[in-house]
């Protein structure tokens, strides 16, 4: 186990007992806590005066831009969070990967890897390394960061090891990451290869934000949801463990609850999420590879995935974002009921089932957070 600095926002007190991260730990706090996947950005005006002439990757690797860009929607929603902005490909560029984020279209590699020589020309390089320096723009973003949120908690992310193959495999987006498939079972070896690689160099990206200061973890595995539970379980699941190893032995610790019968501090893990799109079949998978809460998206409804997860497992999420574009009274109703459905998990964290859409009306993205803030259940 490896203890926080003693500077750290989890160690120090300053966030540990926030609305977040008590709801992470499964103590239910009264006003349920909630922030949104992709909060910032492109749904803000003021994010997109600031990114005017930026590259989307060169604004992740400026730690001031990024910095700035993290902060906007925490200052006009007053969400219970912040979310680092990145890119879950950023890892693979620092790592020497050809990629750039064309605008409407997404991640677009210059080399796809689809053979197992491809495999061994992308691993040669060793996520060892890389070292601190490479990842010095992101621990200075979270720093920066962190200076200016105080008491409210810096969530890092990354992506998880299987949506970062299937993008290298694919060379770009793709509706149904075959090849990705392909490749996981005609070259078994290959695959498995290519999936260490990725857990390693996405863990460490991830590694870097906490020992910076985040005070939770969240891995995205945004293409999940294409795979089989026993693909999942046999192909995918090691390294998303292998993954969230690099932050699973973070440890801080908080002074003895009064009447404790030691009397010694006692040590926590630094809160980890991990979230799918299409993954409701996946859950208790996804939940056992060192989770602590688990993001469903809008597919299922909560108390449903609660079930599915034995009732015991912190949940986050999960309003269409569809809904955000509807009348208020229909939105309204909709966060009630996620939010009564949340009611069968331990804690939750009211959340999208996934990323605010790039039309949505700022106002009610605020709006949203005032009535979340202010329900109680009936």
């Amino acid at each position: 186990m490896t203890a926080l600095a003693p500077a750290h926002p989890l160690a120090s007190g300053l966030t540990a007992s926030s609305r977040l991260v008590r709801a992470y730990r499964a103590d239910r706090p009264e006003t349920t806590p909630v922030w949104f996947m992709r909060q910032a950005g492109r749904s803000l005006p003021e994010y997109r005066e600031l990114r005017v002439g930026t590259r989307m990757l060169d604004a992740c690797l400026d730690p001031a831009m990024a910095s700035e860009i993290t902060l906007q929607p925490v200052r006009r929603h007053g969400v219970d969070a912040g979310i680092f902005f990145s890119d879950i490909v950023v890892p693979l560029k620092l790592a020497g990967v050809e990629v750039e984020i064309q605008p409407g279209k997404g991640p677009v590699f210059a080399q796809a890897v689809r053979t197992a020589d491809d495999v061994d020309r992308l691993t040669a390089v060793d996520p060892a390394s890389l070292g601190i320096d490479a990842f010095a723009p992101i621990a200075e973003a979270v720093r920066l960061t962190i200076a200016e949120l105080g008491e409210t908690p810096l969530i890092g992310f990354a992506g998880a090891p299987f949506t970062l193959a299937a993008y290298l495999v694919e060379g770009g987006p793709s509706k149904d990451h075959i090849r990705a498939r392909t490749l996981m079972h005609a070259d078994p070896e290959a695959w498995a290869r290519l999936m260490a690689w990725t857990a390693d160099i996405t863990g460490m990206f991830l590694r870097a934000q906490v020992l910076a200061g985040t005070s939770a973890a969240q891995l995205f595995d945004s293409w999940a949801g294409s795979l089989s539970l026993h693909d999942y379980v046999q192909h995918v699941a090691p390294a998303s463990a292998r993954a969230l190893s690099h932050v699973r032995d973070l440890t801080y610790e908080v002074p003895a609850a009064e009447g404790s019968a030691t009397g010694e501090a006692e040590a926590r893990n630094v809160p980890i999420v991990h979230f799918g799109v299409g993954t409701g079949e996946l859950l208790k998978a996804m939940h056992d590879v060192g989770a602590d809460t688990v993001g469903v998206d809008y597919r299922i409804p909560l108390d449903e995935a609660s079930r599915r997860l034995g009732h015991v497992v912190p949940l986050q999420g999960n309003v269409d974002p569809a809904m955000l574009d509807a009348p208020w009274e229909v939105l309204q109703a909709h966060v009630a009921d996620v939010l009564e459905r949340g009611r069968d998990a331990p804690a939750h964290v009211l959340n999208l089932g996934h990323g605010v859409p790039p039309e949505t009306d700022p106002t009610v993205l605020t709006r949203l957070v005032e009535f979340v803030h202010g329900w109680r259940p009936e």
